[in-house]
C-alpha cells in the first residue's frame, strides 16, 4: 500500500487547491482499506475529490483515499462496486453490457462511495434508485456491516452516510435492460448538456456550489441576482452558470470562500433565502476562513 506523507493534496482535487497533508494512505483492496478504518485513530476518508474544497492550509491528520478500490463486476442485471470506482466509467461498462439506470453519472467525475454519501443525481436520475444494498464500516464499533437502500435514509443530497458515522465499502446496484443506442443517445446528452452549461474538467471547479432550495432551483437564484458578474482575482462565478465557481489560477480556499459568501449575501438580500453549499470544506482553517465558514456552513447545519 502506498503512504505518502506532506501530500500536496491540491494535485488530487478537482478545485487544484489544498494545501499538505500530513499522511496519505492509498489502500488497493478491502482488507487493505478495512484495517486502515481499525487501526488509525483519526482520518477522512476520500473519493475523486470531487465536491471538495480542501483547505490551503492543509490537514494536520490522515487521509484515506479510496481512488485505488476499483474493483466491480457485472453478473447479468447486478452491478457490483467498491468505493473508489469513478461514475463516468461505470456508467460507459454499463452502457455497453445494455444496462440503463448510471446514464446521469457520465456527466461528473464522482466515486461511487462519495455519489452514495451525498445521492448524487443528475438529469431526473439519482445513485440512490437502482441501490440494493451496502457493506459499510461503522466508526463507532469497528465493525462491517451490510445495510439495504431503506436502512441509508436517502434524501436530497443526503444519507446516513453523510453523518460519518459510516464508511462505504461496497455497493450492489440492479439496473434495467435497455437497448444499447437509447443509453448512448441518452450519455451523449446528458454530456451535451454539461458542455453547454458546466466549466468543462479542464477548468479547475468542484461542481455546484449550492444545494437547490425546496422547489426552486440555486442556479436561477444566483443568476437572477446578478452573480455571474462576480469576478475576483484568482476565482469567478462561471459564465454559463451562475452555481459553479472556477479557479482561474493559483485560487486559495480563502478565495473560493470568499466568493461563496459574496453569492451566498447577493441571494439572502434579494430573496431572504439562505441558500446551503453543496461543496464540502476539508481541512485546517485560518482566521480568516474560520468567519467565512461561519456565515455558509455553521448557520446551515441540520
Amino acid at each position: 500500500m502506498i503512504v505518502k506523507e506532506n501530500f500536496e493534496i491540491k494535485n488530487l482535487t478537482t478545485y487544484k487547491i489544498g494545501g499538505k497533508v500530513t499522511r496519505v494512505y492509498f489502500p488497493e483492496n478491502q482488507s487493505e482499506f478495512t484495517e486502515l478504518l481499525r487501526t488509525i485513530e483519526s482520518y477522512i476518508v476520500l473519493g475523486s475529490c470531487s465536491n471538495i474544497l480542501f483547505s490551503s492550509a492543509g490537514y494536520d491528520g490522515n487521509v484515506i483515499m479510496t481512488s485505488e478500490l476499483k474493483q466491480f463486476e457485472i453478473r447479468g442485471t447486478k452491478v457490483f462496486a467498491s468505493a473508489g470506482v469513478k461514475g463516468p466509467f461505470l456508467a460507459q461498462k454499463t452502457a455497453e453490457e445494455g444496462l440503463s439506470g448510471f446514464e446521469f453519472m457520465i456527466g461528473f467525475p464522482g466515486s461511487i462511495g462519495g455519489d452514495i454519501c451525498m445521492n448524487a443525481g443528475a438529469h431526473g436520475q439519482c445513485i440512490s434508485d437502482n441501490l440494493v444494498q451496502v457493506s459499510v464500516f461503522n466508526r463507532e464499533t469497528g465493525e462491517v456491516e451490510y445495510k439495504q437502500k431503506s436502512e441509508l435514509d436517502f434524501s436530497y443530497r443526503h444519507s446516513c452516510l453523510s453523518d460519518g458515522k459510516y464508511i462505504l465499502l461496497h455497493a450492489e446496484f440492479d439496473l434495467k435492460r435497455a437497448p444499447e443506442e437509447e443509453i448512448k443517445s441518452l450519455i451523449n446528452r446528458n454530456l451535451e448538456f454539461r458542455k453547454s452549461i458546466q466549466p468543462s474538467l479542464a477548468t479547475p471547479n468542484a461542481g455546484s456550489v449550492f444545494k437547490n432550495p425546496e422547489n426552486d432551483s440555486a442556479g436561477r437564484l444566483l443568476d437572477k441576482a446578478g452573480v455571474k458578474s462576480f469576478d475576483l482575482p484568482r476565482v469567478q462565478v462561471w459564465n454559463n452558470h451562475a452555481n459553479f465557481i472556477v479557479n482561474k489560477g493559483e485560487a486559495t480556499s480563502e478565495d473560493v470562500l470568499t466568493l461563496m459568501v459574496m453569492m451566498y449575501n447577493a441571494v439572502k438580500n434579494q430573496y431572504t433565502i439562505e441558500l446551503r453549499p453543496e461543496i464540502i470544506y476539508i481541512g485546517d482553517k485560518t482566521k480568516k476562513e474560520e468567519e467565512l465558514w461561519n456565515i455558509l456552513y455553521q448557520k446551515n447545519q441540520k
